[in-house]
């Protein structure tokens, strides 16, 4: 069940920003002092370090990319690598309630 939550976690705020243009993404985030691309950012290296510890590799800075546009790519291929690492279901929805509240704050 905890890919599902994760997955649909995901699409829910790749819906929500997918349509989005570069001063949406450099508008402030409703929590913290930090951009809206900076948040979910944050969120793409969180998950990223996540599948790295699932696979038992050295977690590696993801690249911070010019265009914001492609934050929700870099999502959801950081999603999918968490799921295919075989990360334990309670990682998984760690990850799905990280997601979820990064919804909230955008």
């Amino acid at each position: 069940m905890s890919v599902d939550e994760l997955t649909r976690a995901v699409d829910l705020l790749v819906r929500q920003v997918g349509h989005w243009q570069g001063p949406r993404w450099g508008a402030a985030a409703s929590t913290g002092n930090t951009s809206r691309a900076a948040l979910v950012h944050r969120l793409v290296q969180e998950i990223a370090n996540r599948a790295a510890d699932a696979e038992g590799r050295p977690r590696r800075t993801v690249p911070r990319l010019d265009n914001d546009l492609a934050l929700p790519d870099q999502l959801r291929v950081v999603s999918a690598d968490l799921v295919a690492a075989g990360a334990p279901a309670a990682v998984l929805a760690d990850a799905a309630a990280e997601v979820t509240a990064t919804r909230h704050a955008l």
